[in-house]
C-alpha cells in the first residue's frame, strides 16, 4: 500500500531557497520515489506538497528529505509531516 508524505513549504522564498526546493522535488522524482508531487495552498504563508510513495520506501524517503533539509539549511523553509 502506498503512503502519503506531506511537505509544508513556505511561500516566501529567496532565490537560493527556491532553487533548493526545486532540487529536492526533482531528486524525489528522479530517484523514483514518486512520479508526481501535488501542490495545494494551505494559507497565505504555506503550500502543502504531497506525494505517494510505496510503503517499503517510506522510511528511506523520509530520511532522504530530512538529510536534504539539514544539508541545505531549510529547516525554517520546509517541514516534513504525515
Amino acid at each position: 500500500m502506498d503512503k502519503a508524505i506531506k511537505l509544508k513549504v513556505r511561500k516566501e522564498l529567496d532565490a537560493k531557497q527556491q532553487l533548493n526546493i526545486i532540487k529536492l522535488k526533482g531528486s524525489l522524482i528522479s530517484k523514483g520515489y514518486t512520479e508526481i508531487i501535488h501542490i495545494l495552498d494551505q494559507d497565505d504563508d504555506y503550500h502543502i506538497n504531497s506525494f505517494e510513495t510505496p510503503s517499503e520506501t517510506n522510511n528511506e524517503v523520509q530520511e532522504y528529505i530530512r538529510a536534504f533539509i539539514d544539508k541545505e539549511n531549510l529547516a525554517d523553509t520546509i517541514t516534513l509531516f504525515r
